[in-house]
């Protein structure tokens, strides 16, 4: 197993570009995205739907829909570019050291097979063991992942779990080959809030045990606040403010930011009704120049609708608002 230097990320992505080619033009879904996770780390990435989150995602595990592409920048995993691999070798990477745990998890699951066959044929792909101890591990990891009874339930088929449970059938698939990263797509969205509890407090225990990075993707910032250690908020394709969690949450900075928070209710403060965000995020092919947030931000100003923000440090975050620039500083000081 690769060991990665303790001052090095897990995973590091570097301008991240993603283009969608049609007969119209070409469409950017994602422009310019970096980040990185450390081993034993979650990132939680939100933002609403249309955000760029799961394409971001998909090209870091090699399954981007065609005709999507990266365009340009890099994904490096454990120090190693990934995302100009041959698709073999990716598939090979894609299980091995990087699992994925999806929405739905009947999508994941093969509904005429039983558990302990797809669990069993993924250890035997990734790793060097024998039926019979591929299928002891099977067992293991279901009883990590909180699966009662797994001697029996390993022989069941999807549809005999609940959707908690087939949740948690998905996880123990994902961890099988002892992946050092794990991307984790909406993984409770479809699950009860108790359950989601569970999910989210299993991801977060396993992360730590196994000092695997997770990036954890999701619209729902209860889950990010509870679960993750940094946060990554993107608009319209880009990172609009990213820090950690705490720092999002509590002290947001960027507009965008501020209005998720503001339309969070919380226990205990009685408001007449929560903040929200007028419009709705822009088309691919209507994203305005400057700032794509400039037609629903409170505090636009002339140069937001003609300079594209970049990511500069602010606190403990970095946040891509010309609010926070060092001459818009000085001049409102002037002012």
């Amino acid at each position: 197993m690769i060991v990665v230097p303790a001052n090095q990320p897990l995973l590091e992505v570097k301008n991240l570009r993603i283009e969608f080619p049609t007969r119209r033009g070409t469409l950017v879904a994602v422009n310019d995205v970096s980040l990185h996770i450390d081993p034993g780390e979650v990132l939680g990435v939100v933002g609403e739907s249309g955000a760029g989150k799961s394409l971001t995602g998909a090209a870091i595990i090699g399954l981007l829909e065609p005709p999507g592409r990266i365009a340009e920048g890099q994904i490096m995993l454990e120090g190693r570019r990934i995302d100009d691999l041959p698709y073999e070798e990716m598939r090979r990477i894609r299980g091995r050291r990087i699992g994925a745990i999806f929405q739905d998890p009947l999508t994941s699951l093969n509904p005429l097979y039983t558990v302990s066959r797809q669990l069993v044929e993924t250890i035997m792909t990734h790793l060097p063991l024998s039926e019979k101890e591929a299928r002891a591990r099977a067992i293991e990891l279901l009883q990590e992942v909180g699966i009662p009874s797994a001697e029996e339930r390993v022989d069941h088929y999807p549809h005999q779990f609940s959707g908690g449970m087939r949740q948690r059938v998905v996880i123990a698939l994902a961890l099988c080959a002892e992946p050092r990263l794990i991307i984790a797509d909406e993984p409770t969205t479809a699950l009860d809030v108790s359950i989601q509890a569970q999910i989210i407090s299993l991801l977060k225990r396993l992360c730590k045990e196994h000092q695997t990075a997770v990036m954890l993707v999701t619209h729902d910032m209860g889950v990010i606040a509870e679960a993750a250690d940094r946060v990554a908020v993107m608009y319209s394709g880009r990172i609009a403010e990213i820090g950690p969690v705490r720092e999002v949450v509590l002290n947001a900075k960027h507009p965008y930011t501020h209005g998720l928070m503001g339309s969070i209710p919380h226990i205990g403060h009685d408001v007449d009704e929560l903040t929200q965000i007028q419009g709705a995020m822009p088309r691919l092919t209507e994203i305005p120049a400057g700032c794509a947030f400039n037609p629903r931000c409170p505090k636009v100003f002339d140069r937001c609708y003609h300079d594209r923000p970049d990511l500069q440090p602010v606190e403990a975050s970095e946040v891509a608002c010309h609010l926070y620039d060092a001459e818009e500083r000085r001049a409102a000081a002037g002012d």
